[in-house]
């Protein structure tokens, strides 16, 4: 717990300080973000706010990281670094999109095939690497079965080794680009992401714990309940440092901006929580977890969907967020709106994982 609780401290620590200064130097950079023309016009003020502020919640994230581990001389293990390797690398082929659009002035960076290319090797490194790395248990850190709570019974390799695992890459790859795609639509308006990601993660934090009492490899005789999760105290100290670093972020995030993430922190963090919620086995219960970004990507599917049908939109401007200010409603109530959304979505998350664990004792 120690270690978790350093994490969390170091990683508020440096975001919140480490903010100031990143945002001194993208002024002086002019790295500016541009507004779409075609989106809520009160957003026209924010045209040339810092942007690429992902790099400080990426950078707190890991030192939080590596500050919990030296203070209490842990021993890194492969789940921690393989979670902040894709953290690091989508956050990386974010960086790249942020820096394409400042550079060319406009709202669009990399072409849609550059992205997709980066984030396939990204997400099948993370893939292919997380089945590998038995411990004396022989537990991978990721496992080729669905999960909810935990593993279920569908084996990808049912349909064979190979074939198994090439679906496993691909389903592991569309939930990494989904849930980056889901935080990214969700960063419309100052403080929205990085507040419905501190919540998001600190359940994780929470899972991640009692997932690590009640592990099987700790527990006398597997209790009733354990949980079969490689390292789920590892992923606990990166989840809290995300918490961390995500909290001071927002210090400077929140309306109105003096900064926002870009698709640095957005695809950064939503490749995390999806790569967490392959490493603890809890693949579905994600989608309670995250509720607020699905809402924002159902809301987007919604409205391209209907239109496409039928020339008419179901909502003023999708995502969702934006509907709202159109119909009149201030940023900051939205904000905080989402946020209680987020929150209940969550308390849903969590009262299932412990039902369950209970059904089981």
């Amino acid at each position: 717990m120690l270690a978790i609780l350093i994490a969390l401290g170091t990683s508020l620590t440096i975001s919140l300080l480490g903010t100031p200064v990143l945002i001194k130097v993208l002024r002086r950079k002019s790295y500016g973000q541009f507004i779409r023309e075609d989106g809520p016009t009160t957003h026209l003020v924010k045209r040339g706010t810092p942007t690429m502020g992902g790099v400080v919640i990426i950078f707190a994230t890991v030192m939080g990281y590596v500050v919990a581990n030296l203070a209490t001389m842990r021993t890194p293990k492969v789940t921690g670094i393989l979670l902040l390797g894709l953290m690091v690398g989508m956050g990386a082929v974010g960086f790249l999109d942020d820096f394409a659009k400042v550079r060319k002035e406009r709202s669009l960076g990399l072409t849609p095939r550059a992205k997709f290319i980066g984030q396939g090797v990204i997400g099948t490194g993370f893939a292919l690497l997380a089945l590998q790395f038995a411990n004396e248990y022989n537990r991978t850190p990721a496992t080729t079965r669905i999960s909810i709570v935990r593993d279920l019974n569908i084996d990808f390799t049912h349909f064979g080794v190979i074939a198994g695992t090439i679906i496993f890459v691909l389903w592991v790859n569309f939930l990494i680009t989904a849930w980056s795609n889901a935080v990214n639509l969700t960063d419309g308006l100052d403080g929205l992401a990085a507040g419905a990601s501190t919540l998001a993660f600190g359940a994780y934090t929470i899972v991640a714990i009692w997932q690590s009492y009640q592990n099987c490899e700790s527990v006398v005789a597997a209790a009733p309940g354990c949980y079969d999760v490689r390292d789920p105290r590892e992923i606990a100290i990166i989840t809290a440092a995300i918490v961390g670093a995500s909290l001071g972020f927002l210090w400077h995030n929140t309306s109105p901006a003096a900064i926002f993430m870009g698709d640095t922190g957005s695809l950064a963090l939503g490749a995390a929580f999806a790569g967490v919620s392959i490493l603890t086995l809890t693949q579905f219960l994600g989608v309670l977890l995250g509720g607020l970004f699905v809402v924002i990507v159902v809301s987007d599917v919604i409205q391209i969907g209907y239109f496409k049908a039928t020339g008419k939109r179901v909502f003023r401007m999708a995502p969702l967020h934006h509907h709202f200010e159109l119909k009149g409603w201030k940023e900051v109530t939205i904000v905080v709106r989402f946020w209680l959304i987020q929150a209940l979505f969550i308390g849903a998350g969590l009262f299932l994982f412990y039902a369950e664990w209970l059904a089981r004792q």
